[in-house]
């Protein structure tokens, strides 16, 4: 494993004292990732697919590598470039991302790719302000896509770096407000040759060494210089602002079956939490408000019997649903719903929260079935 030549302090780190070491370690140990171009290439001036980059990329956001990867397989074999993803329907992403979260992802997605195909040309933007100009990317996924998928020297800060300069630096300012500087930290030691593989090299770094607790700081190629190693405080860092309390909303869920099976389902509004998302018929409840959670909320009269409740947690708040279960006659209506057979059901674009309600109700319906 190789080691620092030179220590790092706090007061100096340029790109030959810091970066040099991080490439060295990367081009012998990076991970083996399904949308990732290996060292040995992009040293030859091989770079990845931008479509790809950027796919991963808004995947990537608030989720993490191994729930990422069936996903990201998925999509690339459904809808291998952007322009074959810009011509999908809507439904079918969404259908393919129930599951990973954080949905208005998905409705950007969508938008960017028809955004590329229609006024790029299917072609990225190869500047950090270019793509900006895109919807859904803000300032860390233009970083990385420009660095990544064009050899641009773009400075790239996502958790793991954070995790890495904070100790390496000893920065006791509490996040968020230390990301300017963690920014600078890593804008200083970038290595203009090679921004991706420098920016995956520190990803790689705090996934595999640099981890939130017990650091395997004995295997790291920066440990020389790390500031935190050197007074035994690295898993004090990042710091963090102390956290606020979660708030607590209330509402009821409503799952309504026929004797063959299906489950009556319809669509949210495209707007706002779980926008265009799949759902059972339910209450009003929003991020900010209860909605009520008990029968006198549902959609038709029928014979509603207690199925249990759910809890889930949103990034602002925690839902608690009460849920309830009907059997209607095989003929009813779907009103501004659908009937999903129970083939059909573990393919709707049903959020996490969903899953939970209708498994509460009817246990193991949204599991794939083996076939044979």
């Amino acid at each position: 494993m190789a080691r620092t030549e030179a220590s790092v302090t706090d007061a100096q780190a340029s790109s030959t004292d810091f970066s040099r070491p991080l490439l060295a370690w990367y081009d012998r140990h990076h991970r083996h990732l399904p949308w990732r171009t290996p060292p040995h290439e992009t040293l030859v001036g091989v770079l990845p697919d931008p479509y790809r980059v950027w796919l991963s990329e808004i995947m990537l956001q608030q989720t993490t590598v191994g729930a990422v990867k069936s996903y990201f397989e998925a999509f690339v074999e459904a809808w291998p470039t952007v322009e074959a993803l810009a011509a999908a329907e809507t439904d079918d992403v969404m259908k393919a991302w129930a599951g990973l979260g954080y949905y208005s992802r998905a409705r950007n997605l969508k938008k960017c790719a028809e955004t590329v195909a229609a006024e790029h040309g299917g072609r990225f933007p190869d500047t950090e302000a270019g793509l900006k100009a895109l919807p859904g990317i803000g300032d860390y996924t233009a970083a990385a896509v420009s660095a990544i998928a064009f050899n641009q020297p773009a400075a790239v800060v996502d958790g793991n770096i954070e995790r890495v300069i904070t100790r390496l630096f000893s920065i006791e300012t509490p996040l968020p407000q230390a990301k300017p500087e963690i920014r600078a930290r890593v804008a200083e030691a970038l290595p203009h040759d090679r921004p991706g593989d420098f920016a995956q090299a520190m990803m790689d770094l705090g996934a595999t060494i640099c981890t939130p607790r017990k650091p395997a700081c004995v295997l790291c190629p920066i440990t020389e210089g790390c500031t935190a190693r050197r007074e035994g405080t690295a898993e004090r860092f990042p710091v963090k602002a102390p956290k606020t309390e979660k708030p607590v909303r209330k509402g009821a869920a409503f799952v309504a079956t026929r004797a063959d099976g299906a489950v009556l389902l319809r669509q949210r509004l495209p707007q706002g939490l779980l926008g265009g998302m799949t759902e059972v018929p339910g209450s009003q409840w929003t991020a900010r408000q209860d909605g009520a959670s008990d029968t006198t909320a549902a959609p038709f009269p029928a014979d509603w019997q207690a199925a249990g409740a759910i809890r889930h947690v949103f990034t602002h708040f925690a839902l608690e649903l009460s849920v309830f279960r009907a059997e209607l006659p095989q003929n009813a209506p779907a009103g501004d719903g659908w009937w999903s057979a129970p083939d059909a059901l573990p393919g709707e674009a049903l959020p996490t929260v969903m899953k939970k309600a209708i498994e509460a109700a009817i246990p193991g319906a949204t599991k794939k079935r083996r076939k044979g």
